[in-house]
């Protein structure tokens, strides 16, 4: 009897490492602080972990892995496997993504923004692009248009913006250049210093960074709709830990995107609704910005940083017309479904 306990404990405990064996621990790079930046990552977690049961499960990490600038570097290795990233934060890295930075692209909504992102990451030149790093793009994180938040008298005309001095990286910071500003691409988590020590004048954020990291807190003035675009930053997966995945947590994990995006566009949705408040509470004045301002801002900005981006581009062998293409079809077809 004794015997036949001892095999029966030792199948048990053979069981149970096999179990413990097969369960699927995914390590995550991101920085900051959860924010609605961040939520769409918190929702896939949960809802792997759920439709598993456990067996797929991710650790998020708030910059305890990886420096921000470093997370596609991260994942090349195999340091933890899925991260994300700003196409702007290393333009040489990823160069087919900086068409979606592109200043004045005339995405409308983040509804838009994900159509737009989502038909670019398929591309097969925009795939073969990240799999230099051994990166499988997942998700973008949608982002609305940019806008300024700055101290002093707002920044109303060109003019103005002639020696501003902008945390702004990607194509926006070209084409802040182009309006005569001095572009900065400090990191996120280094804007509020670098405002608050005159460093720069101004911050380009969307609305969930400037609360997240504080620039909101300092600022005199925001301009509600010079909107001259945004940063795209996608959540990649390593793709080694991907096709070692089982075919049923690949499944999982496929299947739970756009419910993760899902999420993020509501959550996303609940913060711009408490945006007035916000900026009545903090005594933050909106500047809106002419309209032959914008104008004028997009023809020197838009046009010729676009024909720079297709030549560049094309030069080093990357379908840029046709991505750029991609980007404004895909904008017209998502119009004419919705």
């Amino acid at each position: 009897m004794k015997h036949l306990f001892g095999k029966a404990t030792i199948a048990a405990l053979a069981i149970s490492a096999a179990t413990e064996a097969a369960a699927v621990e995914w390590n995550v790079s991101v920085w900051g602080s959860r924010r609605a930046f961040t939520e769409h990552v918190e929702k896939l977690a949960e809802l792997v972990a759920e439709k598993s049961g456990g067996d797929f499960t991710m650790n998020v990490s708030y910059g305890g892995l990886s420096k921000n600038r470093e997370n596609l570097d991260g994942i090349s290795i195999g340091a933890f496997e899925m991260a994300q990233f700003c196409a702007g934060y290393h333009r040489d890295k990823n160069p087919t993504i900086t068409v979606l930075e592109l200043p004045f692209l005339g995405v409308a909504n983040l509804d838009e923004e994900v159509a737009v992102s989502h038909a670019v990451y398929a591309h097969p030149a925009v795939q073969a692009d990240l799999a230099r790093w051994n990166a499988k793009l997942l998700m973008t994180s949608p982002m609305p248009q940019y806008n300024l938040v700055g101290t002093g008298d707002p920044r109303k005309t060109l003019a103005d913006f002639a020696g501003m001095r902008v945390r702004a990286t990607g194509g926006l910071g070209q084409a802040f250049t182009a309006a005569g500003g001095v572009p900065t691409s400090v990191t996120a988590t280094e804007a509020y210093n670098a405002m608050e020590s005159g460093v720069v004048d101004t911050v380009a954020f969307a609305q969930h960074a400037h609360l997240s990291y504080r620039t909101i807190d300092i600022a005199d003035w925001w301009t509600e709709n010079l909107n001259p675009g945004t940063v795209n930053c996608p959540v990649v997966v390593n793709i080694d830990a991907y096709n070692d995945l089982s075919d049923a947590n690949r499944a999982i994990l496929d299947e739970s995107i756009p419910e993760a995006i899902d999420h993020y566009l509501a959550n996303y949705a609940d913060l711009l609704t408490k945006w007035e408040g916000i900026l009545t509470e903090k005594n933050v004045a909106k500047v809106s910005i002419d309209d032959a301002v914008i104008a004028e801002f997009r023809k020197v900005a838009a046009d010729p940083i676009r024909a720079k981006w297709i030549a560049d581009m094309t030069a080093q062998g990357l379908p840029a017309q046709e991505l750029f293409d991609l980007v404004q079809d895909t904008l017209k077809q998502h119009r004419m479904n919705h």
